[in-house]
């Protein structure tokens, strides 16, 4: 597991153009030690600085003054999969599904709780992070998919499969435990180690993207498998 002066080391990019609530994410953040932390006001400037500075999680609002949000997360795909966890004013569960269809992970409802998405924060870092005192050569493999946990690599035979952070951390769950099914409200717990209200939408986006990115026909599976009532499991034979 990671210790929690790596954790701290990480980069944090800051994307809003509330001047007010970035100078207090970053305090907070600062407060809480981390040492590395960007800020940009601007969509633009948030893509450039996603660019230059190689952040390890991002946060990032939807209402910006140039680009939406959604765009911006689109185009940072373009280069890189770190965590991005969505800021936005609206709640409603389709502009929640736009985030994580556009490459997010994780989305907060403003007004929100500032210890909260420092919470966040750390989770998500944690969840994508090793320690190098822990590495030992893990790779699982099932039909023509190999996951190497030592470089986070997913290949579909020969060719690198892009997965954000979080599909990542899904399909590495259930390579851990192929054949096993899984609840919506077991897959919150053990990959995002949230409680399941509310996540209902975003774990079927997360499985639909899996399936579009490793399945040679998504609209019928081979390995993710949906079991009606019951949840999800990888077929492994």
């Amino acid at each position: 597991m990671v210790s929690e002066k790596e954790l701290l080391d990480k980069k944090v990019l800051l994307v809003d153009d509330e001047e007010q609530l970035l100078n207090l994410l970053e305090e907070v953040l600062y407060r809480e030690g981390f040492k590395n932390i960007y800020k940009a006001a601007t969509g633009i400037d948030g893509i450039l600085n996603a660019k230059e500075i190689k952040p390890d999680i991002i946060l990032l609002d939807v209402n910006l003054p140039d680009i939406e949000g959604y765009l911006v997360c689109d185009k940072i795909r373009k280069f890189s999969f770190c965590p991005i966890i969505f800021l936005t004013a609206k709640g409603e569960d389709k502009d929640k599904l736009n985030g994580l269809e556009a490459g997010g992970d994780d989305y907060v409802t403003k007004p929100f709780n500032i210890k909260e998405v420092v919470l966040r924060i750390k989770a998500q870092l944690r969840r994508n992070s090793y320690s190098p005192l822990e590495e030992k050569k893990k790779e699982f493999s099932f039909g023509d998919i190999t996951i190497n946990e030592d470089n986070g690599e997913v290949l579909k035979g020969d060719k690198l499969v892009k997965l954000t952070a979080t599909e990542y951390q899904l399909l590495l769950f259930l390579s851990k435990n192929p054949n096993k099914i899984f609840s919506k409200s077991s897959l919150c717990t053990n990959v995002w180690n949230y409680d399941y209200e509310g996540y209902d939408n975003t774990i079927m986006v997360h499985i639909r993207h899996l399936r579009e990115k490793i399945e040679d026909d998504p609209g019928s599976p081979r390995y993710i498998k949906t079991l009606k009532g019951l949840g999800y499991k990888l077929v492994v034979k």
